[in-house]
C-alpha cells in the first residue's frame, strides 16, 4: 500500500469518527491527539474497510491421505519434467544444476522449494516418450526410493496397462485430445495441458467423452488459477470496484530464442531413437525431421501457435475472474515479422475479442453500460513488459503477481472523494503483493513473463509456491476427496474454442463469429473450418 498522504488528504475525518463510536473514548478528543502518521494509518484502514477486498486464499485442496494414487505421464519434454517435478519427481541432472545454481545465487530457492514441498502420496507407475534419451532419463531418475516406473512405447499401452489410476498429457498439441479422449473412456483421471484440442470437432468430441464418463476428474493445466491475486481480483470485480469493464488488454513480450520456440535439438536424434511415425500421427506425412520433433510449437501442424499456446493463458485467467466465457466475435491479424527460420505460425499477433452482452455491474444509470472488448497483443520480437490491464469506468486494475488497483479520474463512484482531494487518480487506491516482501530469482526474460502471469509460483501466507504444484493438488484431490478442478471440461471448452477462432480469423482474414444457442462457430458456405485451422501453409 502506497504511504503518500495525499491519497487520504482530508479522507472523512467524520466518517473515521462515527467508525470509532463504539471505542469506549471520547472519539474527538482522542483523534485530534494522534500524530499524523498513526491519523494517516486509521484512514488507510477506513479506505481498505470501505473497498472491502479480500486478499485470502482458497480453502486447501482435500488431504492426501490413503493409498498412493499410480499415475503415468505421457509425454516427458520440457513441460513433461517440469509436471514431474511439481508432482515430486526431479531428475537426477535437474537435482545437481538446482545444487549448483542455489551455490552461486542464494536468492535462487527453486530447490529449496522443492524439497520443502507436500508429498503427494503418489506413485509414478508409467511413463511413455518415443524419444528413447528422455525416456530412459526418467527411468534412471524415477526408479528410485521405492519408487517402480515402467516405460511404454505407446499411450495406448500405458492407458490400457492396469498400472495407473491417473495420466498427464504433456505432448505434442496435435496428440492432446487423442490421448484424452482414450484415457477418459477407459476409465482413467486426465490432467492435459493446454489448449485442451487442436481442432474443433476435437472439441466436442473430449467434452462429450467426459460427460459420459462423470467418475473421471479431468482438469485442464491452466495453473494461474491458483494464483493469489487473481483471487484477491475476482473479489475486487466481486465488489464493482471498477465499475463496468469496457476493455482489457493482455500481452506476450518475448525477445529470445527460447520464448520463440527454438529449443535445442539433442544431437542423439535420430530414426533409431525417436518414433518418428507415432510423432506423427494425423499430422502431414513427411520424413524425419529433428527440428520439427523439438521445435514442434512452430507449426500449425502440430501445433497451435500464439493463439493456442500462449492466447489460451492469457483468456483462461480472465476468464476466471470475469466467467464471460466464449467471445461473441473474433478478429486477428499479424505474421511473421522477427523470425523467418521456416515455421509458419506468427511470431506477432493481436486477437480482439468481442463480448457484447458482457457487464460486470455498475455505478452509473441501468442499461447505460454493457458490453467488453478484450484484446490480446503478442510479440516474440520485444520484452517490454506492457503487462494486463482491467479498465472499468471507476477504475483500472494492473494485473500480475501483484495488483494495484487505481481510481479513474472521470469516475462516478469515486466522483465525490476525488473531487474533495480525498483520493488521487495518481496513486493507487488499493495494492496488493502475496510475496510479503519474499525475494524471487528471475532468471531469464521469459522465465519473468511466466512468473507474472502466475504460471510459475504463487504465494501462500507470504510463502512462496509452484503453481502447478497447487494445480495438481487440487486435481488429486478431486480424485480423493471429491469434488471439481477449477479449470475443468467447460472451462477447457471455452478456452479451446476461443483459441480456434482466433487461429481462423488469422488464416482466414474476417471476423469469426460464435453462435451461442447453436454452440456452433459459424462456416460460410463451402467453409471446412478445421481443413483451414490446420492448414500447414504459410498464410
Amino acid at each position: 500500500m502506497s504511504n503518500d498522504k495525499k491519497l487520504f488528504k482530508g479522507f472523512s475525518r467524520r466518517d473515521l469518527l462515527k467508525s470509532l463510536a463504539g471505542v469506549p473514548i471520547l472519539g474527538a478528543v482522542w483523534y485530534a491527539g494522534l500524530s499524523n502518521t498513526e491519523k494517516a494509518k486509521l484512514e488507510r484502514e477506513f479506505l481498505l474497510e470501505k473497498l472491502n477486498i479480500k486478499a485470502t486464499p482458497p480453502p486447501d485442496s482435500g488431504p492426501m491421505s490413503g493409498e498412493p494414487l499410480r499415475v503415468g505421464l505421457i509425454g516427458f519434454g520440457i513441460r513433461g519434467e517440469q509436471l514431474m517435478r511439481s508432482l515430486g519427481f526431479a531428475t537426477q541432472e535437474w537435482l545437481e544444476d538446482m545444487a549448483k545454481s542455489s551455490a552461486e545465487n542464494p536468492n535462487d530457492k527453486r530447490l529449496e522449494d522443492f524439497k520443502a514441498q507436500e508429498n503427494l502420496n503418489v506413485k509414478l507407475t508409467a511413463i511413455c516418450d518415443i524419444f528413447d534419451v528422455r525416456a530412459e532419463k526418467a527411468l534412471r531418475s524415477f526408479n528410485s526410493n521405492g519408487n517402480t516406473c515402467k516405460r511404454y512405447k505407446s499411450h495406448l499401452d500405458l492407458i490400457n496397462s492396469g498400472e495407473v489410476d491417473a495420466v498427464i498429457i504433456s505432448t505434442p498439441d496435435h496428440w492432446h485430445a487423442p490421448m484424452a479422449k482414450v484415457a477418459v473412456e477407459a476409465g482413467v483421471h486426465v490432467y492435459l495441458e493446454k489448449p485442451m484440442t487442436h481442432t474443433i470437432q476435437e472439441t466436442y468430441e473430449l467434452r462429450d467423452a467426459v460427460r459420459k464418463n462423470p467418475g473421471v476428474v479431468f482438469a485442464v493445466g491452466h495453473q494461474h488459477r491458483q494464483t493469489q491475486s487473481f483471487l484477491t481480483a475476482m473479489d475486487a470485480i466481486a465488489k464493482n470496484t471498477l465499475g463496468h469493464i469496457s476493455l482489457i488488454m493482455t500481452t506476450t513480450n518475448r525477445n529470445d530464442d527460447n520464448g520463440a520456440w527454438q529449443y535445442e535439438i539433442h544431437p542423439d536424434a535420430s530414426t533409431s531413437t525417436i518414433d518418428w511415425n507415432e510423432f506423427l500421427g494425423t499430422a502431414p506425412q513427411i520424413p524425419f525431421n529433428a527440428e520439427h520433433f523439438f521445435r514442434w510449437r512452430k507449426w500449425w501442424a502440430y501445433g497451435s501457435g500464439l493463439s493456442g499456446d500462449l492466447l489460451t493463458h492469457d483468456y483462461d485467467r480472465i476468464n476466471c475472474i470475469l466467467k464471460m466465457g466464449i467471445p461473441k466475435y473474433v478478429s486477428a491479424s499479424g505474421g511473421i515479422y522477427t523470425h523467418r527460420d521456416g515455421r509458419n505460425v506468427p511470431d506477432v499477433m493481436h486477437i480482439n475479442m468481442e463480448f457484447p452482452d458482457f457487464t460486470s455491474g455498475g455505478s452509473q444509470e441501468a442499461g447505460k453500460e454493457k458490453g467488453m472488448t478484450l484484446v490480446y497483443s503478442a510479440t516474440l520480437g520485444n520484452q517490454f513488459d506492457r503487462g494486463t490491464l482491467l479498465m472499468g469506468h471507476d477504475a483500472s486494475m494492473e494485473l500480475g503477481n501483484t495488483l494495484t488497483i487505481y481510481a479513474d479520474p472521470r469516475s462516478t463512484k469515486y466522483r465525490e472523494l476525488i473531487k474533495e482531494g480525498r483520493i488521487d487518480p495518481k496513486v493507487p487506491i488499493y495494492q496488493y503483493d502475496p510475496s510479503a516482501n519474499g525475494v524471487d530469482a528471475v532468471t531469464s526474460a521469459t522465465a519473468k513473463y511466466f512468473a507474472d502471469k502466475g504460471l510459475l509460483w504463487t504465494y501462500r501466507d507470504g510463502k512462496r509456491v509452484d503453481s502447478t504444484f497447487l494445480h495438481i493438488r487440487e486435481w488429486l484431490s478431486c480424485i480423493r476427496n471429491g469434488g471439481d478442478p477449477s479449470c475443468g471440461i467447460q472451462e477447457g471448452f471455452e478456452e479451446a474454442i476461443t483459441a480456434h477462432m482466433g487461429g481462423l480469423s488469422y488464416k482466414i482474414g474476417r471476423k469469426i463469429e460464435w453462435d451461442e444457442e447453436r454452440e456452433a462457430i459459424i462456416a460460410l458456405p463451402g467453409e471446412d473450418l478445421d481443413a483451414i485451422l490446420l492448414n500447414n501453409e504459410v498464410v
